[in-house]
């Protein structure tokens, strides 16, 4: 019987040198939920994810595709043609996280008010 080093790894997020913390940093940073949301409509190009995500720098879209392609959950394309056309695609590991980062999503918009109202209230303390 053969064990990967992955199949070996067992998580726990509350041990401060668990490698499941970087895992939640990566899916819990907003520029990871809206990139993953857009790619979930389709295979997308740098320009039309810096188009659609309003407020990212090309350098933070940079970072953020480049770490999520290393992580496994996106696929990064270049197609030989002048001039290069690179594309980007959820992996099957990148589409399992659609469903909870589009709840999240529903949800900050759906309690947006309550959240809104919270944060005046506070502030006015």
């Amino acid at each position: 019987m053969v064990t990967t080093q992955a199949a070996a790894l067992h998580g726990d997020p509350y041990q401060a040198d668990c490698p499941t913390r970087r895992i939640l940093d990566r899916i819990g940073d907003r520029w990871t939920v809206l990139i993953v949301s857009v790619l979930g409509d389709g295979d997308a190009r740098f320009s039309e994810l810096r188009r659609r995500i309003e407020g990212v720098s090309q350098k933070m879209l940079t970072q953020t595709l480049r770490g999520l392609e290393r992580d496994g959950l996106v696929r990064r394309t270049v197609y030989p043609e002048v001039p290069v056309r690179v594309e980007y695609a959820l992996t099957e590991a990148g589409r399992t996280l659609l469903e909870p980062l589009r709840a999240l999503q529903r949800w900050s918009i759906e309690h947006l008010g309550d959240v809104s109202a919270a944060q005046d209230a506070y502030d006015k303390r």
